[in-house]
């Protein structure tokens, strides 16, 4: 739930709120580069919490955390970018 915290962005639009307009590559946090960031945070801690190592805790614990965290933007993203498609 933490990452609708990326549509803050929203509120810097004139107007804040548009029905026919598609936030993907419109909004600073919803741009493709902002995407990619996204795209390689999950890809990198991907095989940081499929490792095994001994005295890691803390490492798996964060990769974890940006995990989840990169995934939930993703998610949010294709879910905005479906809107742009109706």
């Amino acid at each position: 739930m933490a990452t609708m915290a990326v549509d803050l962005d929203h509120l810097f639009a004139v107007p804040i709120y548009d029905p026919q307009r598609c936030s993907i590559n419109f909004h600073p946090l919803h741009s493709t580069q902002a995407i990619l960031i996204y795209a390689l945070a999950f890809a990198i801690a991907t095989p940081l919490l499929i490792r095994k190592t001994e005295g890691e805790r803390g490492v798996r614990r964060s990769a974890w955390m940006v995990h989840v965290a990169a995934l939930g933007l993703l998610i949010h993203m294709a879910l905005d970018w479906s809107e742009c498609l109706s």
